[in-house]
């Protein structure tokens, strides 16, 4: 199974904005983060040209947002459309990035209220680091 990751663009922005809505919301609250509509279009906006569609089977399943650095790939968003969670694509979406990015490790955070900490703990990923909101994770380096 092989994902495609597509560099998101303009026309993509409504699609990417719902949904970080949908896949966000929920998690920000539960940790004391109630954002405006602005403050999502900021964030969303906040290094969009890192923002991919994540294709499975010739359909938009959610969207990766990462960048590369000389030693590193940095996660800044991994989301499923609701319509696709629980088939285990988020893991088979980090298990290919974690194959196809050797011998670079990978750094993410997560917020401490999201269940997505649960995966990425299965993958081991560590703990190197938080604040109040989230946790600094990332893979062996």
């Amino acid at each position: 199974m092989q994902f495609k990751f597509i560099k998101a663009t303009a026309q993509d922005w409504d699609y990417l904005f719902d949904l970080r809505k949908m896949t966000m919301v929920e998690h920000l609250e539960k940790s004391g983060q109630f954002l405006s509509e602005e403050e999502h279009q900021f964030r969303l906006k906040n290094a969009y040209e890192y923002s991919h569609l994540i294709i499975y089977d010739k359909s938009v399943v959610g969207t990766l947002q990462f960048r590369e650095f000389e030693d590193k790939v940095e996660i800044m968003q991994l989301q499923i459309h609701p319509n696709n969670q629980g088939k285990g694509l988020g893991s088979l979406v980090l298990k290919q990035v974690l194959e196809t990015s050797k011998p670079k490790y990978l750094e993410l955070t997560v917020l401490k209220e999201n269940r997505a900490l649960n995966l990425y703990k299965r993958l081991d990923f560590k703990i190197f680091d938080e604040d109040q909101f989230e946790y600094f994770m990332c893979t062996e380096h």
